[in-house]
């Protein structure tokens, strides 16, 4: 199934034969200190910058109604951010995932992130669109 939009996302996940967990790493753009005047221009331009996982959360399927609802539960959570990087976690036999299972995921995919490794993400942004992101 092709993924084109948050429902979509949602309705995937509700389809799997085994019940999944979708993770939920939020990140906020950020420029670095030292930056240059080109990758000044290209921040604020909405072109560049450092992506930085700010806060995270899971979520079975059903507790999510839609991309909007996730964003005003993330507003309330106090915490800027501009994309929000999205995968599942599938139960193993039906039985899903423990708490320390889930936070040694997070924990995986955090890393994964700050390195630059988002393939395996759909990430979108706070309207809720999909995000093509380019690495340089």
């Amino acid at each position: 199934m092709d993924i084109a939009s948050f429902a979509d996302l949602l309705h995937a996940a509700r389809a799997q034969n085994e019940p999944q967990r979708l993770l939920f790493i939020f990140a906020a753009a950020e420029l670095p200190d030292d930056a240059t005047k080109t990758q000044q221009e290209r921040f604020l331009a909405k072109r560049g910058g450092a992506l930085t996982p700010v806060v995270y959360v899971d979520k079975s399927p059903d507790e999510i109604g839609t991309f909007v609802d996730l964003v005003e539960e993330s507003n309330r959570m106090g915490v800027r951010w501009d994309i929000v990087f999205v995968t599942s976690m599938p139960a193993q036999g039906g039985y899903p995932p423990d708490s320390e299972q889930i936070e040694q995921t997070f924990a995986r995919l955090i890393e994964m992130i700050r390195l630059g490794q988002i393939d395996s993400f759909l990430p979108f942004d706070r309207e809720g669109d999909i995000v093509r992101l380019y690495q340089r």
